[in-house]
């Protein structure tokens, strides 16, 4: 783990406790879940944070207000672009929202169409792209250069790490209040956002929990990142289940954060990812997307790794074409998915 000085990187815990005050009345209180079932599927003690059932069906919508309410309303009004597969699209389109300004997304063209559905509901355009080919951060730049709006990242911003660090900031408020010291806390992770904030929280608040990624085999480049000490890029672009983990690389704020303060992970296959949907389904009784439930996937997987261990498992959103959740559930019924 590379040593560097808190002051130099990008967040701070401040900066969480901060965007905590702007979300105070805005987002879902998300309380953590046990199951006794999961318990002892694991044969450890796991919680369960439920961002599925967060404002917009993801965390996503946590790092999308925080951004937005930190710009003033001049720069609001002349909008905001973004790139996102479709929980960042949903969180930034419902944020634009609530302040009256108009959003733009640039979408990948295999989204889901719930997640392009639900954020033109909210009044964003949508402007899409070819994930294999296209380059989405370009597309939006021109975009950015003809409107005057403001690009704002789906997770290497500094105000959109710290919007998701309420999660972590809420986990950890939990955990004290059962008077319970994790040993682990598993995050799914693609640009590493997410990952970022909570293991700024944990550093500051319980510094001995390790703070991992959970991403899709094939794209583990966060995992890899941090093993190797700088940002390693995947192979491909395509070619997971888990549409919301296929970021091209870490980015660079929050890689300077996750190589400081977060371990190596895991990553899980898409039938894992799938046996963890159903999982989620018939045990917990909550809607988990695929990249939601990589974080569940990778402790089920593990078992061996986590068994007698205090675990922290965040499913990070449930935004789920009802055929993908059906496909999970009858693999899982006729058996064939990992048990």
């Amino acid at each position: 783990m590379t040593s560097e000085p808190a002051a130099a990187l990008p967040i701070a815990f401040g900066d969480v406790e901060a965007a905590a005050s702007r979300l105070r009345s805005e987002r879902v209180r998300t309380e953590l879940m046990v199951s006794r079932a999961l318990n002892e599927a694991v044969g450890a003690r796991v919680y369960v944070k439920p961002e599925c059932l967060q404002r917009t069906g993801s965390f996503k919508f946590r790092g999308a207000f925080n951004r937005l309410a930190m710009m003033d309303d001049d720069a609001r009004a002349r909008g905001i672009v973004a790139t996102s597969s479709g929980n960042h699209a949903q969180g930034i389109a419902e944020a634009a929202h609530h302040f009256c300004v108009p959003a733009t997304i640039v979408m990948p063209t295999d989204a889901p169409e719930l997640k392009k559905t639900r954020t033109r509901r909210a009044g964003a355009d949508i402007v899409p792209y070819d994930r294999a080919t296209d380059d989405r951060f370009a597309i939006a730049e021109t975009i950015v250069a003809q409107s005057g709006g403001t690009f704002v990242s789906p997770y290497d911003d500094a105000g959109v790490m710290a919007g998701q660090g309420t999660v972590g900031l809420e986990i950890a408020h939990d955990l004290t209040a059962l008077g319970t010291v994790p040993d682990a806390v598993l995050v799914p992770t693609s640009g590493g956002g997410l990952l970022s904030g909570i293991a700024t929280v944990f550093r500051h608040l319980v510094p001995g929990a390790e703070v991992m990624p959970a991403e899709p085999e094939g794209f583990d480049d966060t995992t890899r990142s941090l093993v190797s000490g700088a940002r390693q890029k995947n192979a491909q672009k395509t070619g997971s289940i888990a549409d919301a983990l296929m970021s091209e690389q870490p980015g660079l704020l929050t890689f300077a954060v996750n190589r400081t303060f977060a371990k190596p992970g895991f990553a899980v296959s898409d039938e894992a990812m799938m046996a963890a949907m159903a999982f989620a389904a018939r045990e917990l009784k909550l809607v988990v997307e695929p990249g939601g439930a990589s974080a569940l996937a990778a402790v089920l997987a593990n078992r061996e790794i986590f068994a007698g261990r205090t675990v922290v498992v965040v499913l990070s959103g449930g935004n789920v074409e009802p055929s993908v959740l059906a496909k999970a559930l009858a693999l899982e019924l006729r058996g064939d998915l990992p048990n």
